[in-house]
């Protein structure tokens, strides 16, 4: 591949041209501490961003820059004003955070360098007082609200839903300029900060309710662990029958296990769509180096997202023996070729 993330040309569908924890939150561009970097993350204080950062003690340790939105923490990353930026990316019940996915995709050019699973419960809360039967309006991240269709259907159906740029924001909104009737889902934490009583506890529709976020930066692969995952984007030259049978036979001729496979639109015009994969292993596997070969040479484009620690299970063993097999067709084919008579052509 040319580049670690390179922007697809133009064809025909390639992509087009767009309260802290350790207690240190420098605003972006200010200078981290000796040898600390600063992160970014969606704020403010109490999200699960946050949460989900302080399991790393690594990066709880940095200098911490909360900001508004995910776009704000992307955008703060490409331009260099922080060092690397921590953002939600995909949920268990409602699948990919598009804001994240379309800003790697086509806005901006970013490596994943890890990834985090967090369990999520999410609450219903409030000011001191209110009643579950007096909530008019419920505040929150889309995305979170989406996870609690069901009970927002079944217990408050003529509430309405206002959204907020994440689901702290939410509490802070409600906690801070209290209105009659408003709630917010958001994490427990949140309710502690901002002075909230949870009305209702774990209003997930899901009990296994699971978000991954993603540690992102300029440059920089991690080296393989043995236990990856690597992520790419494909962009077809056309839209024609097999297009995407194509595709995925490169993986299933590698034994590559694909963990997720998304379409999105380009943007470009209605029934244009990339794929975004995840797949188990690192560009440093020959397998997987070898597929992506294959795939930058016969695709309008690739654009290569990152390889990275896997927070997933189960993955080592099936790279194992699929580079294994690789290496021995490598090696029978270059037996082969080594008995080609001089001066014959080789193709």
């Amino acid at each position: 591949m040319a580049s670690a993330a390179t922007r697809g040309p133009a064809a025909a569908s390639g992509p087009p041209g767009r309260a802290a924890i350790s207690g240190r939150s420098p605003a972006p561009g200010a200078a981290g501490g000796p040898g600390r970097p600063t992160v970014a993350y969606l704020g403010p204080a109490g999200t699960f961003t946050e949460e989900a950062l302080a399991t790393q003690p690594d990066l709880a340790a940095a200098d911490l820059a909360p900001l508004a939105t995910i776009g704000d923490v992307l955008d703060a990353v490409q331009a260099g004003t922080v060092e690397q930026g921590f953002v939600p990316i995909e949920n268990a019940i409602e699948g990919s955070v598009h804001p994240t996915v379309d800003s790697l995709v086509f806005e901006h050019d970013l490596l994943v360098q890890r990834e985090v699973v967090l369990d999520i419960h999410l609450h219903l809360m409030a000011g001191a007082g209110t009643r579950l039967a007096e909530v008019r309006r419920v505040l929150s991240f889309p995305v979170a609200t989406a996870q609690c269709r069901r009970f927002l259907a079944e217990r408050l159906p003529a509430a309405e839903m206002v959204a907020t740029s994440s689901t702290a924001e939410a509490a802070r909104l409600v906690g801070g300029d209290p209105r009659p009737g408003d709630a917010a889902i958001a994490p427990s934490r949140a309710a502690e900060l901002y002075g909230l009583a949870v009305l209702a506890p774990a209003v997930e529709d899901h009990p296994d309710n699971q978000t991954r976020f993603v540690l992102v930066a300029r440059a920089g692969i991690p080296a393989p662990t043995g236990h990856d995952k690597t992520s790419i984007v494909c962009f077809q030259r056309a839209d024609r029958p097999g297009s995407l049978h194509a595709i995925l036979s490169e993986f299933a001729a590698r034994d590559i296990n694909l963990t997720k496979l998304e379409s999105r639109p380009t943007k470009r015009q209605l029934g244009s769509y990339c794929f975004v994969v995840d797949l188990e292993g690192h560009v440093a596997d020959e397998v997987v180096a070898d597929c992506l070969r294959v795939l930058h040479a016969e695709l309008a484009d690739v654009k290569f997202l990152g390889s990275y620690p896997s927070a997933g299970a189960g993955a080592s063993q099936r790279r194992a023996r699929a580079g294994a097999a690789w290496r021995r067709a490598e090696e029978w084919l270059q037996g082969l070729r080594s008995q080609i008579a001089p001066g014959a052509p080789l193709r």
